[in-house]
């Protein structure tokens, strides 16, 4: 989530001593008397399913009431969900854990959801686990720009460039996108950024009354708890990183997007490999006889989508090259969704095939999450503006990573955004207790592991990281590593981290071990 090194921080240890030390904050936060910013006590109810995720049985939830805008705390108010999964075992409680999703734009009620049971027997019942749904998300206050249908398609909101490679088209709906949020999206969507999320984690903090919080953040969701960590150093017990990018304040989400080209290309030899073996035969999935003919053969394909955009099962959708090619990005994230591309590349192969795209492909967004999507990445950092050569960028990335065909450098609404004074993103230091886990896989699409040695980097002495083998994105609890579910599991429950930076081998659903 490389052609990038892999020196640095992952050293070879023992088992034993990746058993070592225990970091500073071990005492119990459960009954603490609260600091900082108190909010009204909440009114816990049983949760609505968000999304059809099936709710574990006790998971509840509220709504918390936030400032539209921290610097007037007493004016306009708005609704945050939040939702609680309490421990199974109160003798062994020893505080909150907070859980909290990425994208940005992921739910955090639905994270819960999904997460919550395997969390709970993970940390053997030791935390009432708690997330939130950010502004903008699932039941929380939501905001929209009205932006037209045609533009609200993830093809579209990623900016993939034309087939020739030209960014026109996608300059003037950046631009058209950008002018209808600051006209329509008012103070509401201007506020949905990382550090009102860190505010209103902090709001909640308080709200349930408890001095200091663990936290697990994954994917975005880790750079939100570095950042609380870093405003926050005394609130926060143990933290748990996963999946992370590169934290520089000049880049923040503009970084995280280039990265994806790199990730991409460092991540598909796992999918060319599964491609090519010859157990995908009895499955009719197997692409080819060797794991380096999937690339050309995938290129090639998508090329003549781009040429013919092949009828799918979805009238008036069809499968064009960059909907390939958003399928691969998308599938790259776990190895489970390797059987689904194989399944669209052969019948997008199959002269009588319709191919049938994901729902998330084939249909547009709603407009409120196609506003949020859009308003998240643009509010944290000013990205470069449109005259700053992005068609040579794009052009250069295409040729280097032909995987993306330059989407990750292409011109986005943010290149247009209107900005209330100048973003100030928080700068990530070694500053702090020594309470930080991260976990990283070491070829992950999304948030690739040199921008995860740039956030150990910033970390310094505060941090320890297990990189693990196993590819795809989200580890913990996540894609497989029963190793890296371990020495995380541990930390969180007794305090203990590797006595240095370790790796766990690729040892799916096995005990496997740090080496």
């Amino acid at each position: 989530m490389k052609n990038w090194t892999r020196k640095a921080l992952v050293l070879t240890v023992s088992t034993a001593a990746a058993a070592g030390t225990l970091t500073a904050a071990v005492t119990p936060a459960a009954h603490s008397r609260p600091v900082g910013p108190v909010a009204a006590p909440l009114a816990w109810h049983p949760c609505e399913p968000p999304g059809g995720v099936v709710v574990p049985a006790g998971q509840e939830c509220a709504e918390l009431r936030v400032p539209l805008d921290y610097g007037d705390p007493g004016g306009r108010t708005v609704a945050v969900g939040v939702t609680r999964l309490r421990t199974d075992r109160p003798d062994a409680r020893r505080g909150t854990l907070f859980v909290i999703p990425g994208g940005p734009g992921s739910s955090g009620v639905q994270r819960l959801a999904q997460k919550g049971e395997a969390l709970r027997a993970a940390t053997a019942g030791a935390y009432d686990l708690v997330s939130l749904d950010p502004r903008g998300v699932g039941s929380s206050t939501r905001a929209n720009c009205r932006i037209s249908e045609a533009d609200r398609h993830l093809m579209t909101l990623r900016s993939w460039p034309a087939p020739d490679g030209s960014i026109a088209a996608n300059t003037e709906r950046s631009r058209r996108t950008a002018e209808l949020c600051a006209r329509n999206g008012g103070p509401v969507l201007r506020s949905f950024t990382t550090g009102n999320e860190v505010r209103d984690l902090d709001r909640l903090r308080g709200a349930l009354g408890e001095r200091k919080v663990s936290v697990w953040g994954s994917s975005y969701g880790s750079y939100v708890g570095a950042v609380y960590a870093q405003e926050h150093p005394a609130r926060v017990d143990r933290l748990v990183l996963d999946s992370t990018g590169d934290p520089d304040p000049g880049r923040v989400a503009y970084g995280w997007l280039a990265n994806m080209a790199p990730g991409a290309a460092e991540r598909f030899p796992d999918f060319a490999a599964w491609a090519a073996d010859p157990a995908r035969e009895a499955e009719g999935l197997r692409l080819a006889r060797r794991p380096g003919d999937v690339q050309p053969l995938f290129l090639a394909l998508a090329r003549e989508l781009d040429r013919n955009p092949k009828v799918s099962d979805v009238p008036g959708t069809p499968l064009t090259g960059n909907m390939l090619r958003q399928a691969l990005q998308n599938a790259l994230y776990g190895d489970a969704a390797f059987a689904p591309l194989a399944r669209l590349v052969k019948a997008a192969q199959d002269p009588q095939g319709r191919p049938s795209p994901a729902p998330d492909l084939a249909r547009p967004m709603p407009d409120e999450d196609a506003s949020l999507m859009v308003a998240a990445i643009c509010n944290d950092v000013r990205w470069p503006g449109p005259a700053t050569g992005y068609a040579r960028r794009v052009a250069a990335d295409r040729a280097r990573y032909p995987l993306t065909a330059g989407m990750p450098a292409s011109i986005t609404p943010c290149a247009f955004w209107k900005h209330d004074g100048e973003p100030r993103p928080t700068r990530i230091t070694d500053e702090g207790p020594s309470n930080v886990l991260m976990i990283q896989s070491l070829r992950d699409p999304a948030t690739p592991y040199a921008g995860a040695l740039k956030m150990r980097s910033a970390l310094g002495a505060r941090a320890r990281m297990v990189t693990v083998e196993q590819g795809g994105h989200g580890m913990y609890l996540g894609n497989g590593n029963a190793c890296g579910d371990r020495v995380v599991s541990d930390f969180l429950v007794t305090g203990k981290r590797p006595g240095r930076d370790t790796h766990c081998p690729n040892r799916p659903g096995a005990a496997g071990g740090v080496s």
